[in-house]
Formats: structure tokens, sequence, C-alpha cells
């Protein structure tokens, strides 16, 4: 099997739903990132053998294969196609393991891998518009939504309300700092954006992050799913709309070009889980990934794992023994939002630079998916 490198990677801003990209197409947004990501790593359009996007809602504008779209809009020629895959919030992570699986068994040797989402124009679960679960699943698995889910974890873990609002607060404190300092502005894409009033702006700073919020403001949230429950506004993820992509080549190709690749794709792996508990994959996909790339938890130097709820990621903690200071270091999904289809390349693009700033060799991806399953990667930095 051929080595995967990870030349270049970029995202845009995350925007709150119904926010900064409210007026904004996900297919142009889509577009712009690819055309950008290409213009960084300074290859030919021509050379791309598939373009592989993530993305959930797959409805108006969407829709009819959202990755073929983007990549004709962003003018790549005819000759290069476009899939569009849905594995829930690891949509783009997916997106990454399918092209890279390409470029390993020598099928292919440059691919964009990314996703998109908004979560503005294409609402979650509009696709699904009034369709029910069949009886033949509800008969054999408890299936609820996610904050039930997440209410769960919660009481199966024994995490206190207090524990997943601190945990938030945590999550904002961490993002505003990063965002203060700069970190994010090497990996995302300025936008011009039309704004409500008609004028426009160059939105490049991630829009949810909340300087202001405090320990008290959180704990006065009520609860959403359940009386009496711990799971708020407060401790989960944003809705959001966003794009990311990053590019994929194997080591002899990126040699031939002259390219100075950013990382290697050491290892990946994709489990399912309980569809009823659903977002507690992770912590046995991190497990199976390290296998498969004969290493530690302590030979990682930094991790992201998806903070579709505060107790996911508790949980993966307190499962795997991670260190909470190598977690989701610059703040995760609670502060910074979750554009579904998008986020599995946006949090390994801000990986990728977070161990370029440290000068770290290893680092895991990790994301819970709707129904029970989850995606990891180990990356090695070059």
């Amino acid at each position: 099997m051929r080595e995967v490198v990870i030349v270049e990677g970029c995202r845009t801003a995350v925007a709150r739903r119904k926010g900064k990209l409210a007026n904004y197409r996900p297919d142009e947004l889509a577009a712009v990132v690819l055309d950008e990501l290409i213009a960084r790593a300074n290859v030919s359009k021509e050379d791309v053998e598939d373009v592989i996007l993530g993305c959930v809602t797959q409805i108006n504008e969407q829709g009819g294969n959202i990755a073929r779209t983007a990549a004709l809009i962003a003018g790549f020629p005819t000759h290069v196609p476009g899939v569009t895959i849905d594995r829930q919030c690891g949509s783009s992570q997916q997106a990454v393991h399918f092209g890279a699986q390409a470029i390993a068994s020598g099928d292919m040797d440059i691919v964009i891998a990314g996703g998109v989402e908004s979560m503005t124009r294409a609402p979650m679960f509009s696709n699904m518009k009034e369709a029910e679960p069949s009886e033949k699943l509800t008969s054999a698995y408890e299936i609820v939504n996610q904050g039930i889910s997440a209410e769960k974890i919660a009481d199966k873990w024994k995490f206190t309300r207090e524990q997943l609002d601190a945990y938030s607060l945590q999550s904002h404190q961490r993002a505003v700092a990063a965002i203060s300092s700069g970190k994010y502005e090497r990996e995302i894409v300025p936008i011009e954006v039309y704004l409500e009033n008609g004028t426009m702006e160059t939105f490049k700073i991630d829009e949810g992050p909340r300087k202001d919020t405090a320990i008290d403001i959180l704990a006065g949230l009520k609860t959403v799913f359940k009386d009496n429950g711990k799971i708020t506004a407060g401790n989960a993820s944003q809705m959001s709309d966003g794009a990311s992509a990053v590019l994929l080549m194997s080591v002899e190709k990126a040699t031939e070009l002259g390219l100075k690749p950013k990382a290697r794709i050491a290892a990946r792996a994709v489990v399912g889980s309980d569809p009823t508990l659903m977002l507690t994959g992770p912590i046995a996909a991190t497990e199976k990934v390290l296998n498969k790339a004969n290493l530690t938890l302590k030979d990682m130097d930094r991790y992201e794992v998806n903070e579709a709820f505060a107790p996911v990621p508790l949980a993966w903690l307190n499962d795997t023994g991670g260190d909470m200071e190598k977690l989701n270091v610059n703040g995760g999904a609670i502060a910074l939002g979750h554009p579904l289809g998008a986020t599995g390349t946006k949090l390994l693009v801000s990986l990728i630079h977070e161990l370029e700033r440290i000068e770290g060799r290893y680092g895991l991806l990790a994301i819970c998916e709707g129904m029970g399953m989850a995606n990891a990667t180990i990356i090695e930095r070059l």
C-alpha cells in the first residue's frame, strides 16, 4: 500500500446559523474553498482525479451532488469528477478516508477531500421531510435523537450539569484565546459576504465563540431535550455554516511535483457503535486506530474529538485516559460551531496547523456520528 500525504488544507471561518454566511449558497461556498486549496498548493486543477465532499443534508442547493457542482463552479475541468457522501457528522473525515484509500491502492494520485454544510439554507433533517424510522428498526433498537443520547451518556458516566457547563465554558475560553492570538488566521479563507443591510464585509473570523459567556450564564439556560436534564444550548455544539477541504496525494506524486507535504495519514478507522447512545463511538474508534498505527494515546501530541455535546469528549477522556491539556486546545464545536458535513476536514486542517505551531509529531481526530458510528484518523506531521 502506498503512503498518503496531505499537501494542503484550508477552511472558511464558521458562521452561526442565520449568521454571516446566511446569504451564501453552499455550492458556491464549497467552490471558494476548492479554488483556494488548489491555489495554495500551486497545482493544476486538471491533475485532480476526484473531488469527494461530505454533506449531510443533501437537499435544495446541497442536493444534486454538490461535490460535482462546486467543482464546476470553481473552474475545474469537466473531466474532474465529484461525489458527495453522508456519514453524518464525520462525512468529510470519511471523505478523507475514501480519498486516501483510493490513493493507497494505486487507483489515483491526487484527490481533494472536504465538506460543506449550510445549516441555514438546508436546515438539519429537512431532507427527511415527514419520514419516520422503519418499524423494523424501532422494534430492534431504541431510536432517539442525539440530544437524548447525550442525556443518556451524561447519566451513564455520571456527569453533573456543572461539569458539562464548565467544559463548555472552557471551549469558549480556548476558542476566544486562539482567535485573539491569530492561531486560526493561516487556515481560513477570507470570503466577501453581503449582510442583511446590503453592505459587504470580509468574513474571516469564526462567529461562534462568545467572549462574554460565563458559568452563571450557562447555568441559567434551560434544558432542551429532557425536563430536569443536563443538555442545554450552552453545552451542545452550535448549528453552523462552513466549508473545508484538504489536498491528498501519494508521496510519489508529491515528490514528482516538488511539493512538501504537511503530514502523512498514519492510520484510519471507522466503527459502528450503540445506535441509542449513538455518540460513544470515538472511544472504540480511537482504540482501533491506535492499534492499526501501533501507537498509544501518549504518543499523540494533540487530539481533536468533536464536541457534539459536552458529554462526548468527557466520556472519551474518561475511558481513554486522555489528557485534557491535549484535547481541543483551541476550542471545539461548542464554541466554534459544527457545520455537519464540513466539520471533519475543518478539524483536520486545524489539527495540522496546531501540530506545526507546537512542532508536534502525531495528532488524532475522532468524530461521533448519527445512528452510532465514528471515524478516527491519525496523522503524522512531516
